[in-house]
């Protein structure tokens, strides 16, 4: 395999925003793994108004990517959507990767494989690595009271890693057997286009966040499995693009949660969640004087009244 093309197995979309030394890694092992899995793949990388040089990157170094690229920052979700709606009937399907992911061979051959014998699986994540090599969380179950208790940090520490919280125990990630889940950790999430064109792209309600919970939810609903592959291991860095900005991030993440459990929580569970990150966010706002995260603390406010 010379080059990466579109073909009949997958479509890769990487959402970048100054990552530009992440990207070039990513792209890097994704070449060799395609080739190595003997993987035809389109690789599309869209760009968020970077101002790194990573246009320059891509257009110099990698020729074979198809480049989308956004005046503005659209979002991690509106930039995915761009690129889902050009390859949607172009590959069965469709592998949204984080560009601070690395690769490696075997991975992508192991998720399209399992997917052959699974037609229900809709949405399939592999096990992520940090980069050290241990276990990076990225299968959860739907969140709910207790969930959001814990991200307030109103509930016990000890109990942080149980299914209290929605985890999966350790040791099902150590073996190689796949299982279900509710839904993966958004950082490489593969999904099939037949899906996709069932339940609709990621909700366009949400800047960044939580999409990918709430795309599993809707598969879900629609009778389609959400399946984790532990035999797949893939690295990610994590956050290279969300850190830079937390008051922004944190105010994404709680209004996206806002929005997500509008859509699949009953009112009496909004109730509860919502008094919970009204008394929180009220507190931490009163405690202090940063402008910018005064700013983000008024959003969250608004978004649970």
């Amino acid at each position: 395999m010379s080059a990466l093309s579109v073909g009949p197995d997958l479509a890769i979309i990487i959402v970048t925003w100054n990552v530009r030394h992440h990207l070039a890694r990513c792209l890097d092992s994704l070449r060799h793994a395609c080739l190595q899995d003997g993987v035809e793949a389109a690789v599309w990388v869209v760009d968020n108004a970077s101002t790194d040089d990573t246009l320059q990157l891509v257009r110099d170094a990698y020729p074979w990517v198809h480049l989308i690229t956004n005046d503005d920052n659209l979002g991690y979700v509106a930039a995915n959507n761009l690129a889902i709606d050009l390859v949607l009937a172009r590959a069965p399907w469709l592998w949204l990767l984080n560009p601070d992911t690395v690769v490696p061979p075997g991975a992508i051959r192991k998720l399209l494989d399992f997917t052959a014998d699974h037609p229900r699986a809709g949405l399939v994540g592999p096990k992520l690595l940090n980069p050290d090599g241990t276990l990076q969380e990225c299968a959860f179950r739907f969140p709910g009271l207790s969930q959001a208790f814990f991200s307030l940090g109103l509930m016990p520490p000890r109990l942080y890693y149980t299914a209290l919280n929605g985890r999966y125990p350790r040791e099902a990630f150590s073996q190689t057997t796949p299982f279900r889940i509710d839904h993966p950790l958004g950082a490489a999430m593969l999904v099939r286009s037949t899906a996709v064109r069932e339940v609709g792209a990621l909700d366009p309600g949400f800047f960044m966040y939580c999409e990918e919970i709430d795309w599993a939810w809707r598969l879900n609903d629609a009778g389609w499995e959400c399946w984790l592959v532990p035999d797949a291991e893939v690295l990610h860095v994590g956050g290279a693009s969300s850190q830079q900005a937390k008051p922004e991030t944190t105010r994404y993440l709680w209004e996206s949660r806002a929005h997500l459990y509008r859509k699949h929580r009953s009112r009496a569970t909004r109730s509860i969640v919502g008094l919970a990150v009204r008394t929180v966010f009220a507190r931490r706002r009163h405690q202090t004087e940063n402008p910018a995260w005064i700013a983000a603390y008024d959003a969250i406010l608004r978004a649970w009244t």
